[in-house]
């Protein structure tokens, strides 16, 4: 398979969901999206899996929505939706991790005189996602960080997914369940929500790992006194994780992030090289940025003060729209200046300094694609000075 070094998305319902996988993320980074919602990326143990992690809330309805939103956001290689869920069969204790290889939406059905027909909504685990959730499941490894005592197995199995919280063993939603979706193994609410998302945008992979922090029958009160909820979210975000990476380095195969998904065959076509005879091609390209001379003024370079000048208006935009926070736009706007004040030297012993700072100031905007293609096209031009 061909290394992916896009983001995954995790999300998460509960705010002890969120801090159990903040907890296993670092040099993170608020990124606001225009609609209010705050995500923030980092990287799992200073690797190159970028991660960007969410809150949508209980309920498959925010789910869904929220979901959308964050692919739409990212374009990710992935989304992970994490949390705690309530156990059904005795076999799966309490703190065991669930992966869920179908998800029910359970509450579609029909009323009718003879009594409630179950008409759900499925969606299954994308087959190579599961062989590499799998293949995760099979090393201890993704454990190291957890407490000694704790050995967590992981199981694969449906999870139902509804939008109430379930909490008796003879109720009639139980007994509805058992009947109708006699193979689920854990029941929650977010998934079906994030299930739907993921399969409306061209089937991009989504895994839904869960930590059992009750068994659904009534001793939930009891086990959420014993801390169980904290526990299993943190069993679960550790699994989630050591998922992510290997998500992020094994595929899917030709999973390569919205942006190309959304080509359409015209734009294909459109870069195609279609010159024939004593036809000659001077520039094919796709996208570009920048200052670009095509034609007879193709060999002048691209004026640097001007493309600098450039960024720092797009990296204003960027400020404002909430897709650099404060921190990062003041030491990007830092290390411009730098590079500002190496090109108006004028001197080719400069060329070391003003690299230097192009290469930081691309280390601060790289969530930011537009931005980080304008940086690429300037380091270029700047290797290029004699």
């Amino acid at each position: 398979m061909s290394t992916n070094s896009g983001v995954v998305v995790i999300l998460t319902a509960l705010n002890l969901e969120y801090e159990a996988v903040r907890d296993q993320l670092t040099d993170l980074r608020v990124r606001l999206h225009p609609a209010g919602t705050r995500f923030e990326v980092g990287r799992i143990d200073q690797s190159d899996c970028r991660v960007a992690l969410g809150l949508v809330g209980k309920g498959n309805h925010p789910a869904a929505v929220l979901t959308e939103r964050a692919m739409a956001e990212f374009s990710p290689t992935a989304v992970l939706f994490v949390g705690v869920a309530g156990g059904l069969w005795p076999n799966i204790r309490l703190g065991d991790v669930v992966v869920a290889s179908k998800i029910y939406a359970y509450h579609g059905g029909t009323s009718e005189d003879d009594g409630l027909k179950a008409r759900p909504k499925a969606w299954e685990i994308p087959h190579e996602a599961d062989q590499i959730a799998q293949h995760v499941a099979r090393s201890t490894a993704w454990r190291r960080g957890l407490p000694a005592d704790a050995a967590p197995y992981v199981h694969f199995g449906p999870i139902a997914a509804g939008e109430v919280v379930q909490d008796s063993g003879i109720s009639e939603q139980a007994r509805w369940i058992r009947q109708h979706y006699n193979d689920a193994v854990a029941i929650e609410m977010e998934a079906a929500g994030v299930a739907q998302a993921g399969h409306l945008n061209r089937a991009l992979p989504v895994v839904v790992v869960r930590g059992i922090s009750d068994h659904a029958d009534g001793s939930k009160a009891a086990t959420d006194g014993k801390n169980w909820q904290p526990k299993a979210a943190r069993h679960a975000a550790a699994f989630a994780t050591a998922l992510a990476r290997e998500l992020n380095t094994d595929g899917p195969t030709g999973q390569t992030g919205a942006a190309d998904r959304q080509r359409s065959p015209t734009m294909h076509m459109s870069n195609r090289n279609i010159a024939s005879g004593n036809a000659q091609v001077g520039v094919q390209a796709g996208q570009i940025y920048g200052n670009v001379n095509v034609g007879a003024g193709a060999e002048r370079p691209i004026d640097l003060a001007t493309s600098l000048a450039d960024l720092r208006t797009h990296l204003k935009q960027a400020h404002r729209d909430g897709r650099l926070d404060e921190e990062t736009y003041a030491a990007a706007e830092s290390e411009l200046d730098v590079a500002s004040d190496c090109i108006s030297a004028g001197k080719p012993e400069k060329k070391g300094g003003l690299l230097v700072a192009l290469k930081r100031l691309r280390g601060l905007v790289a969530d930011v694609a537009e931005l980080a293609a304008r940086l690429a096209a300037i380091i270029a031009a700047v290797r290029g000075m004699s």
